[in-house]
């Protein structure tokens, strides 16, 4: 007796790879400190994603497009809003005004 498809017969499964690629490892630890106060954040806000962490996640992400460590990508495909991606790319002058 078989299992699986009727028939009997073996079904191929292709895996699929992942939806936005591989990236290396940070070996050197050269964006350490942006993740370990991202995971700081989340564990002082109880595990949400609030606006300060989100904060923190863009800058990791920028450090490890600037370092190599994955592929450049816009951070609205990333998943920030025009707003959120405004705020990473004021200058500090204009981070205290708002």
């Amino acid at each position: 007796m078989s299992f699986g498809s009727p028939g009997g017969r073996a079904v191929n499964i292709k895996p699929t790879p992942p939806e936005r690629g591989s990236f290396p490892l940070d070996h050197d630890s050269e964006c350490k400190h942006l993740i370990k106060s991202y995971l700081r954040c989340l564990r002082s806000q109880g595990g949400v994603n609030d606006q300060e962490c989100r904060d923190l996640a863009k800058g990791y992400l920028q450090c490890r497009m600037d370092k190599n460590l994955m592929a450049p990508d816009e951070m609205k495909n990333l998943g920030f809003t025009a707003d959120e991606v405004k705020t990473l790319e004021a200058t500090p002058e204009e981070k205290k005004e708002s």
